[in-house]
């Protein structure tokens, strides 16, 4: 029987409120879900009418913007682009075919950056190089070696690169910490976010050589545990690999519980010791992107690529409950890369080639699905009873969220997007290949026409 059950189940964050209202401190917003809380972002936006700055970002990366006491942070990699013969030369050195050359990106060097930037002007106030790299390992060109976004935990911010290193920096001074360096071979580059957890920060290491998830006491970056994935049946390293950020919950039995799902396997580990509560094995997807949810007693989580299923899994269980929790699962245009988005008992999704589905989150019902175009990488965000999509193509689709499809307006600001946007106070932020900009509602825009169009040095 379907546990329908409700139970107080949310996302771990670890912030410090210093009299600011704004605070985003993880992927997807402080709660790690897409829903912005308290908040009056704009639904009609456009360049023209209410954007309050643009700044010109150096460099190039996929990770979300986080912002804290009046700061917002953001992570890129400065890139030193090849020559078409280097860079097939470079390709050649890493190993990779040359029928996958195409598919490939490359640079000659990287250097590894955070951003400090003042929220109200949008003007670049510091910036520190986290790591040069020489010749660093190619990526999937839909990809950026800064792709991971940075958690903000008190006085810290911790930017994760994957095997190019793991960094705690101080936000007052900008002075590094601890930083550690653990290998992986990730295949098409870096994904996977950090997550804070009380005294630890979790990482997933789910790479083409080896598959684990450690933690780090985020104070000192010394390891407190580190968990081998289940055994998988295949023997080709790209099925193993996987790309996703960990979510908590406590659920109705009082346990606590740091859920990070791979490949082949959704496992749930004790953030004490980092033993298995709960294991299932979702079948044989991989390169799994999209953030799990957790609402209604259930944890929802797309199951990655070749063909993505949408699996809804009760969180009461113990040991391999494959057989017993499993609520319901969905198989039709189900996203490989934008996350899903729970609100109550209505979960959404935006395939990657732009078709959005609402299903009933309790029964596994569709109840509407519309073709809206375009190509998604970037998760949805909620805001003040709408849900927002973003596409490669610099469109923001408004819809209500309802149980039928109804189209507010396409926003469009000419730029690609694959960072999914957040939204805090009167303000949406949005990253694309180029810029970051600022929308205002219109009613806090005391001068609409008056833009700050902010330019950092390259």
């Amino acid at each position: 029987m379907l546990f329908r059950i409700s139970v107080i189940a949310f996302v771990f964050a670890i912030s410090v409120n210093h009299g600011v209202s704004a605070e985003i401190t993880q992927f997807r917003g402080s709660n790690g879900d897409g829903i912005a809380e308290g908040t009056a972002a704009p639904t009609h936006f456009s360049i023209e009418k209410n954007l309050s700055w643009k700044a010109a970002v150096p460099g190039k990366g996929w990770s979300s913007p986080v912002i804290s006491d009046g700061k917002l942070w953001l992570t890129t990699a400065i890139e030193i682009f090849p020559t078409e013969e280097e860079r097939e030369a470079l390709l050649t050195k890493a190993g990779d075919d040359p029928k996958v050359f195409k598919m490939r990106g490359i640079a000659k060097a990287i250097t590894l950056r955070l951003l400090k930037i003042d929220l109200a002007s949008g003007e670049i106030e510091d910036q520190v190089d986290l790591v040069h790299v020489d010749e660093p390992n190619p990526i999937h060109k839909t990809n950026s070696y800064a792709s991971p976004t940075p958690v903000i935990a008190g006085g810290s911010i911790y930017c994760h690169f994957g095997t190019y290193g793991t960094y705690c920096v101080n936000r007052d001074d900008l002075k590094i910490k601890w930083e550690r360096k653990i290998p992986l071979v990730h295949g098409v580059g870096p994904g996977s976010s950090p997550f804070v957890y009380k005294n630890l920060l979790v990482l997933i290491c789910d790479g083409v050589d080896k598959q684990y998830v450690t933690s780090l006491n985020k104070d000192n970056g010394e390891t407190v545990w580190s968990m081998d994935r289940p055994p998988m049946d295949v023997s080709d390293g790209d099925l193993k690999k996987s790309f996703d950020t960990p979510v908590a919950v406590v659920d109705r039995l009082g346990r606590e519980q740091i859920i990070c799902m791979g490949a082949h396997w959704i496992v749930a580990y004790a953030p004490e010791d980092g033993k298995e509560i709960w294991k299932v094995q979702h079948g044989k997807g991989f390169s799994v992107v999209p953030r799990p949810v957790i609402g209604n007693g259930m944890v929802y989580l797309s199951t990655g690529f070749g063909k993505a299923q949408l699996w809804a899994i009760r969180l009461d269980g113990s040991g391999d409950v494959t057989e017993t929790h499993v609520a319901w699962t969905e198989t039709r245009n189900i996203p490989t890369k934008p996350s899903p988005l729970l609100i109550g008992d209505r979960i959404y999704v935006m395939g990657d080639t732009g078709i959005a589905t609402c299903f009933d989150a309790i029964e596994g019902t569709t109840i509407w699905t519309e073709r809206v175009g375009g190509n998604y990488s970037a998760s949805p965000l909620y805001v003040n009873g709408k849900i927002f999509f973003a596409n490669h193509e610099g469109k923001v689709i408004v819809i209500e969220h309802a149980d039928e499809y109804n189209e507010v307006i396409q926003n469009s600001i000419g730029e690609q997007i694959m960072a999914s946007p957040i939204a805090v106070d009167d303000a949406l932020f949005i990253r694309t290949d180029k810029h970051l900009f600022r929308f205002n509602s219109e009613q806090s825009n005391s001068k609409p026409a008056a833009v700050s169009q902010v330019e950092s040095q390259k």
